[in-house]
């Protein structure tokens, strides 16, 4: 499985081609729990879609229907974005909270890649199984622990050493130094053949 680093229509398509299930977390993840969140109603996501028609229904009852759809390229990855808008905001009574527009001919408008949004559906889906909250209490998305611990722990501020050779040997011993003080830290606590914490039992 691949449980940690960044989402994008690329790597979820990388996983999908290798095999491996993705309990990646989605850059929303946490966002998307908050009430402010949940009340901008902007939001293609707070928006009900009407699959039958392939439309999106916004907050005050109007449809935004597809309109048009492109392609772009980037690192080999082409990715289909499609473009839904409303076909009249005049007079709209929540416009105020959907945009800061000041075009009276403004047209409400969200783009879509729906392959994404599937990936990223699913991605959430399977963090919320039993497997994916054991992989999200284990290790996080973030890198800055490892970065915390050799600051703040080892008191390490600065590079002693100058010139890219020098630095890259620097830092591969400071990452030694820490993967041998994880392992002696399993040694202790005879966790030598566990690569997880389980979860608490309430």
């Amino acid at each position: 499985v691949a449980d940690a680093g960044y989402e994008s229509v690329g790597n979820y398509l990388y996983l999908a081609s290798r095999g491996q299930n993705c309990y990646i977390k989605p850059t929303n993840y946490q966002t998307r729990k908050t009430r402010k969140y949940c009340e901008q109603l902007w939001r293609a996501e707070n928006m009900r879609y009407l699959e039958d028609e392939d439309c999106f229904v916004c907050a005050a009852g109007r449809k935004l229907r597809f309109y048009r759809s492109c392609s772009q390229e980037s690192n080999g990855v082409v990715t289909t974005y499609n473009y839904y808008q409303c076909d009249q905001c005049t007079g709209c009574p929540v416009r105020k909270q959907c945009t800061k527009s000041q075009n009276p001919d403004f047209r409400k408008e969200v783009k879509i890649c729906e392959e994404f949004a599937q990936h990223r559906a699913q991605a959430h889906e399977n963090l919320l199984t039993e497997r994916g909250v054991l992989l999200r209490m284990n290790r996080s998305i973030q890198v800055e622990g490892a970065f915390g611990v050799l600051k703040s722990d080892r008191q390490f501020k600065r590079f002693l050493m100058r010139g890219k050779t020098n630095i890259s040997l620097e830092l591969f011993l400071l990452c030694l130094a820490f993967d041998l003080d994880k392992y002696c830290s399993k040694l202790r606590q005879d966790r030598r053949k566990t690569h997880l914490f389980p979860l608490k039992k309430e």
